[in-house]
């Protein structure tokens, strides 16, 4: 059984980091990512994490399916990913690992 405690403090901390930065942007979420993608070093940065994040829903996708859910269930969470890369991945294996946790605690009481 997965630990929740390393994904819940870094979807926490990264999170709260996130927040915390787009309240103090000058400029739009579209607009960054525009400034980003307009030189090659920053682009190249960009593409390397949107490909991490493409490989991250792949894996939640089939991790999904082996658990016996939908891909409808990890769409919330491609989507954020799809925003914010890293949230969305930390926010699966949160609600996995709590799952988990609640499954071996069902499978417990029922002994």
């Amino acid at each position: 059984m997965m630990s929740v405690a390393l994904p819940l403090t870094a979807l926490l901390a990264f999170t709260g980091y996130t927040v915390s930065v787009m309240l103090q942007a000058e400029q739009s979420l579209i607009d960054f990512g525009i400034s980003l993608m307009s030189r090659p070093d920053t682009a190249q940065v960009v593409i390397d994490l949107y490909l991490l994040a493409t490989l991250a829903g792949v894996w939640m996708v089939k991790d999904a399916r082996s658990r016996g859910q939908t891909i409808w269930s990890v769409l919330p969470y491609l989507l954020l990913t799809a925003v914010f890369v890293s949230i969305g991945p930390l926010l699966y294996l949160v609600v996995r690992a709590i799952r988990e946790r609640r499954k071996g605690l069902d499978v417990v009481q029922a002994r």
